[in-house]
């Protein structure tokens, strides 16, 4: 709902999730109306090689931010992304990896004040 102030919280999430679950509603009956072709291949091997290429570093991204906190982890993942995928020298990675993490905790923990998980590194270091 409306508070006096702009929208409650939770507001935004729910008409979200509506617009969402509309669209989802929306292609189950244009699939059950239009059928579905029996010899459609629903995903190439090229195309779930892209799609494992994205999802793969997402998996290990979210296992290493519970192991080593979001900062690290993410510092990690940038790095890795910018290298493997996108053919960066390893140096200009980790430059990248290391500023991104730098640049979101100024300004999620700093200038926010948005306390997120940390790990063994951000302990050690003091910045909890």
């Amino acid at each position: 709902g409306w508070s006096s102030s702009g929208p409650a919280p939770g507001a935004f999430p729910f008409y979200l999730g509506l617009l969402v679950t509309g669209a989802s509603v929306g292609t189950l009956v244009q699939t059950l109306i239009k059928g579905r072709d029996p010899e459609a291949v629903f995903v190439t091997a090229t195309q779930l090689r892209r799609l494992a290429s994205f999802v793969g570093p997402m998996i290990l991204f979210l296992m290493t931010t519970y192991l080593l906190g979001l900062y690290v982890a993410t510092a990690l993942y940038i790095a890795g992304v910018m290298w493997l995928q996108g053919s960066y020298r390893l140096p200009v990675a980790i430059a990248g990896g290391t500023a991104t993490a730098v640049f979101f905790y100024l300004v999620l923990e700093l200038a926010f004040q948005v306390p997120l998980l940390k790990g063994p590194l951000e302990n050690a270091l003091g910045l909890t």
